[in-house]
C-alpha cells in the first residue's frame, strides 16, 4: 500500500525591495498587468478622462501595445536573457530606473498638456532605450549568437514607439497606422521567435513521452518572412508585405498542429499557450488578407493579433514563467485556471463585439472588458506576494513544495494459537 504524505507549501519571506529588483519579469510583470487593468478600465468605461495629447483611440492603442503588451515581453526578454547568456541584462538600482521611465511615460500621456505628452516621450525612449543597451550587454558580451537579432528587434519596437507618438502629435492618421503597424508587426517577430522555442521545450517536459519537433529550420524561415514583412510594410508595397506576413502566419499554424495539441489538453499551463500560438498565426494571416485588399476592416486584424494572439500567451507566460524563476511547482491552480478562461472569454467577446449589430456590440464590449479587468486582476492577487518576495528556494530553511512518498509494507498476518 502506498501511503501518499503532502507538506504544507512554506511560509514566504518577507517582501524585500531586493527580491522584487532581483530580475525583470518581477517589477514589469506587475506593471504590465496592472496596466491592463488600466487600459480598459479607462478606455471601455471612463473614455471621457482621456484628455492628454495622446488620446481617444489612439491613447488605447499605444497603451495596449506598448504600455501592456510589449512591456511583458521587456519583463521576459531582461529575464530570459539571465538564462540564454547567464548574465543578468539589469537588476537592482538600474532595473528600478527603467521602470521609473516607464511609470513616468504612463502618468504623462494622461495629464493635458503638451508638456506632459513631451515628458512622456522622452521617459519611454529612454525606457526603450535602456532595454535595448540591458539586452546588448547580456547577448553580445555571453556571445550569443541565436539571440543576436533581440536587442535591434527591441530598439525597432522603442523606434516605431517615438515615430507613432511624434505622427500623433502632427495629427498624421496615415503615418499613425503605418508606425503602429510597425510596432504591432515587430512585436510579432519577437513572439513568435520567443513561443516558438519555449513552447516545445515547456510541453515535452510537462507531458511523459511527448516528443514534438523544435522546427529550428522553420523558425529561421519564419523569422525571416516576419521581417521582410515589416520592410516591405515600411516601403509601402503591401502585396510583398501580406506575401510574407501570411506566410509567417501560416507557418504558425503548421507548427502548433506539429506539436500534438490534443496530448495538452489536460495541461492549462500548455493549451493556453498553444491557443495563443495559434490566435497569432490567425491574426497575421488576417493581416495579411487585409493588406492585400482582401478585407476591408484592419481593427479585426489587430485584436485577433492582440487579443486571441499576444493576450493568450502573455497569461501563459507570466504564471508559468513567473512559477518557474520563483523556484515553484509547475503547477496551476484554479486561480490561474480561472485567469486563463477569462483571457479567453474576454477575447471571443470582444470579437463578437465587433461583428455585431449597434444594439448589441456594446453590451458584449463591457462584458468582455469585465472578463479582461478580473482576469489580470486575479493575477495579481495570486502573484504580486509571490514577487516581491525571495524565490521559496532561497528562504533559510525552506524549499518549494515537495510530496515526499513513503511506502507501508504489511506483512502476512501471525498465526492464530
Amino acid at each position: 500500500m502506498l501511503l501518499s504524505i503532502e507538506e504544507p507549501a512554506p511560509t514566504s519571506a518577507r517582501p524585500q525591495w531586493a527580491a522584487f529588483l532581483e530580475l525583470g519579469f518581477r517589477p514589469l510583470y506587475s506593471l504590465g498587468c496592472f496596466w491592463a487593468i488600466m487600459g480598459v478600465l479607462l478606455w471601455v468605461y471612463f473614455p471621457s478622462m482621456l484628455q492628454g495629447t495622446l488620446g481617444g483611440v489612439f491613447w488605447h492603442a499605444h497603451e495596449m501595445l506598448w504600455g501592456f503588451i510589449i512591456t511583458i515581453a521587456v519583463g521576459f526578454l531582461f529575464t530570459a536573457g539571465a538564462t540564454w547568456t547567464g548574465i543578468t541584462p539589469i537588476k537592482g538600482r538600474a532595473l528600478a530606473v527603467c521602470c521609473l521611465f516607464w511609470i513616468l511615460a504612463r502618468i504623462a500621456y494622461l495629464v493635458p498638456a503638451d508638456a506632459a505628452f513631451w515628458v512622456g516621450v522622452v521617459a519611454e525612449s529612454l525606457f526603450f532605450g535602456w532595454g535595448a543597451v540591458a539586452m546588448s550587454h547580456s547577448i553580445y558580451r555571453a556571445r550569443s549568437q541565436r539571440n543576436y537579432g533581440i536587442p535591434p528587434m527591441l530598439l525597432l519596437m522603442g523606434v516605431a514607439n517615438l515615430m507613432f507618438l511624434l505622427a500623433v502629435e502632427e495629427g498624421d492618421y496615415e503615418r499613425i497606422m503605418d508606425f503602429f503597424r510597425t510596432g504591432m508587426l515587430a512585436m510579432a517577430v519577437i513572439a513568435l521567435l520567443v513561443a516558438r522555442r519555449v513552447t516545445p521545450f515547456f510541453a515535452s517536459r510537462a507531458v511523459a513521452g511527448l516528443d514534438i519537433p523544435k522546427h529550428l529550420e522553420s523558425g529561421h524561415w519564419q523569422l525571416a518572412a516576419g521581417m521582410a514583412a515589416i520592410v516591405f510594410s515600411l516601403l509601402q508595397w503591401q502585396v510583398l508585405a501580406a506575401l510574407f506576413l501570411a506566410t509567417s502566419g501560416f507557418i504558425a499554424l503548421w507548427q502548433v498542429i506539429s506539436w500534438k495539441p490534443r496530448a495538452v489538453l489536460h495541461k492549462p499551463i500548455l493549451w493556453i499557450l498553444y491557443a495563443g500560438y495559434a490566435g497569432l498565426g490567425i491574426g497575421l494571416v488576417v493581416a495579411a488578407a487585409q493588406m492585400a485588399g482582401l478585407a476591408e476592416r484592419p481593427v479585426w486584424a489587430v485584436h485577433i493579433i492582440g487579443i486571441a494572439g499576444f493576450s493568450l500567451l502573455i497569461i501563459g507566460m507570466v504564471t508559468r514563467t513567473a512559477l518557474g524563476h520563483l523556484g515553484r511547482p509547475l503547477q496551476t491552480d484554479r486561480y490561474m485556471v480561472l485567469c486563463y478562461w477569462l483571457v479567453l472569454v474576454s477575447a471571443i467577446l470582444r470579437l463578437l463585439a465587433l461583428a455585431l449589430p449597434v444594439p448589441f456590440n456594446t453590451p458584449t464590449l463591457h462584458t468582455a472588458g469585465a472578463a479582461w479587468i478580473v482576469a489580470f486582476g486575479v493575477y495579481l492577487w495570486r502573484f504580486v506576494p509571490m514577487l516581491i518576495r525571495p524565490r521559496v528556494d532561497k528562504v533559510p530553511g525552506k524549499g518549494p513544495i515537495i510530496r515526499p512518498k513513503m511506502e507501508v509494507k504489511l506483512g502476512p498476518k501471525p498465526p492464530v494459537k
